[in-house]
């Protein structure tokens, strides 16, 4: 099959022809229809996941397909079902997965991470029965293929962990696709909505989205105060981009004792990011991490969708071969963003 791989981290991206997968025990192999372009996977390719132990490997990690065969032992799923999958992989068994908490079970797989992932023909998915989710027919693959990991996440982050209310501010901080579906779905539930982006671009998708202010963030440009003079301080805000600015500029934006959710990845380059934990203290402010959403969790998301409350499909910017994402990927965390890629590998 056709693949996107790399040898070393941070090296060349290239597509090749490698062995095909077979379905494991309990698991399925997908054909992979939709394939979206996510900062996560640039995280892989930089060498900031540690569960990435061999290499060459095949990034990729939200997906839409149909499934093309199906392991020993897997109950409710046949060939040709039309599927999406959680980028977080619980492992059926454990008390995490049996208490639908699979995003946290300490057995996860994670396609793209700790297997070859989904910029491929096929991708092997594990525990079927517990991680795949039939797609309706009124989805199409793009917009699917991002609801495995950036629509989802967001949609956790802000109605689940955060449990943003009608009437209250959020704050974004990063409005590439995790962030646009984080302004989508804070407006959807009522919130008023402040995006904070360095590019012109991914503010107006922003506001499309539903933000009703924006913050262009550049040099110099003090965020938090420019979010409370707007806002008196916000009730939430959430780091959609993962770096020790817009960790901190995210936490500064609250007022006194508002929660951060903390979604973008922080990873330890040049030592643990620091976080300023005197205000978090000083104002009693709540620090929630966010890690996806398992696949228990979906129907809630996929009905809002079904019912047009939110929209997933308009954030959706274009549509690509694999041989056109191996050559966005490794610039992917300093280009300007106004909406999600999704990789096509039958293009």
């Amino acid at each position: 099959m056709r693949a996107m791989t790399f040898d070393r981290f941070g090296g060349h991206v290239a597509v090749r022809d490698v062995p095909a997968p077979a379905a494991p025990p309990g698991g399925v192999v997908v054909r992979v229809h939709a394939s979206g372009l996510c900062l996560s996977d640039w995280h892989a390719w930089a060498g900031h996941d540690t569960d990435i132990t061999s290499l060459p490997h095949v990034p990729g990690h939200e997906l839409a397909g149909v499934v093309a065969a199906v392991g020993e032992g897997v109950e409710c799923w046949r060939e040709g079902d039309r599927v999406t999958s959680p980028f977080v992989c619980g492992c059926g068994r454990c008390a995490w997965c049996r208490s639908g908490q699979a995003q946290v079970c300490p057995d996860q797989t994670q396609p793209g991470f700790t297997h070859a992932g989904s910029f491929a023909e096929l991708v092997v998915l594990h525990a079927a029965d517990t991680n795949l989710v039939a797609l309706p027919d009124d989805v199409d693959d793009a917009t699917a293929a991002s609801l495995g990991c950036r629509f989802a996440t967001a949609y956790r982050a802000v109605a689940g962990r955060a449990r943003v209310r009608r009437d209250e501010w959020v704050v974004v901080v990063g409005a590439g696709g995790v962030g646009l579906s984080a302004v989508m779905v804070a407006a959807a539930l009522g919130a008023r909505v402040v995006a904070v982006d360095r590019h012109d671009g991914a503010l107006d998708a922003a506001r499309r989205a539903g933000a009703a202010h924006t913050v262009r963030a550049d040099e110099g440009v003090d965020v938090p105060a420019a979010v409370q003079d707007l806002t008196g301080g916000c009730h939430v805000s959430v780091d959609a981009v993962g770096s020790e600015r817009t960790c901190a500029d995210a936490v500064q934006s609250l007022r006194r004792r508002g929660r951060h959710v903390q979604v973008g990845l922080l990873p330890p380059v040049g030592g643990h990011p620091r976080v300023p934990m005197s205000r978090v203290i000083g104002w009693e402010l709540d620090v929630l991490g966010s890690h996806g959403m398992a696949a228990a969790d979906y129907p809630e998301m996929l009905a809002r969708v079904a019912d047009g409350t939110l929209r997933p499909a308009d954030l959706v910017d274009r549509v690509v071969g694999l041989a056109e994402g191996a050559r966005l990927l490794p610039g992917l965390a300093d280009t300007p963003r106004a909406g999600m890629v999704v990789v096509d590998p039958r293009r």
